[in-house]
């Protein structure tokens, strides 16, 4: 029955995993008519809000497996993959109703930018099944399996969660 769950569950974080980044994929790659950014405006600074604190958490929650505090990790990884789900609702929402807003910086600063962004949001599309499945396995209790694919997750997810804010001050702040 164990396996037939597993694979139940896989097969179904598969499906959700394709659709977030078909989702995703459709809102930064389809039509892009002229849209109103006024009644989203504040979402982008949401966003990286909620991608800085899925990055401290995971690091604190990472200090506290450590140091064997399994509550307090727990805690943290929740919390980090809430902050994360809040941040794909917000993000979601504010490309369907504003689009997608270009780059504006020249030279060095776009070639810093570019590659940046591209290798932020390919991992950021690959980190779904991988996120979703050590999330199912550590509150199936299969804490063996969990921590092994853990230390693959963790580090890909805080480089996804510190680009996206350095994604955010280089688009909103360095060149606005």
């Amino acid at each position: 029955m164990g396996i037939v769950r597993d694979r139940l569950v896989l097969a179904l974080i598969g499906l959700v995993s394709i659709g977030v980044v078909a989702l995703v994929a459709y809102l930064l790659l389809g039509p892009t008519a002229a849209r109103d950014r006024r009644p989203v405006a504040l979402l982008p600074v949401l966003n990286a809000l909620l991608n800085g604190t899925s990055a401290v958490l995971l690091s604190t929650g990472w200090i506290f497996v450590r140091r064997r505090h399994i509550a307090a990790h727990r805690a943290c990884m929740l919390g980090a993959f809430s902050a994360s789900l809040l941040f794909l609702v917000s993000y979601v929402v504010y490309h369907a109703l504003a689009g997608s807003r270009a780059f504006a910086g020249t030279g060095l600063a776009r070639w810093v930018y570019l590659p940046l962004l591209v290798s932020h949001i390919v991992l950021a599309a690959a980190m779904v099944p991988f996120v979703l499945t050590t999330l199912y396995r550590a509150l199936g209790g299969d804490y063996v399996r969990h921590a092994w694919l853990a230390r693959r997750t963790l580090p890909v997810w805080l480089y996804v969660s510190v680009t996206g804010v350095i994604i955010y001050w280089m688009l909103y702040h360095l060149f606005p």
